[in-house]
């Protein structure tokens, strides 16, 4: 009797050149700029909302 056994083993999936690694590890520097942008607006709105209830306050 014949032995069928199987000795192909699964390969393994496309390994990322190094250099596209390198660029999925970092941030993408538009998103960063975005999320500095946001921050600094939101302060300056809630910094204008405090503002205009610490002198509506003083009335």
């Amino acid at each position: 009797m014949a032995e069928s056994a199987d000795t192909t083993e699964p390969t393994p999936g496309p390994v990322p050149a190094p250099a596209r690694r390198q660029i999925e590890d970092k941030m993408p520097r538009g998103i960063l700029v975005r999320v500095l942008v946001y921050v600094f607006a939101g302060h300056a709105l809630a910094a204008f909302i405090y503002l205009l209830f610490t002198l509506g306050g003083n009335q």
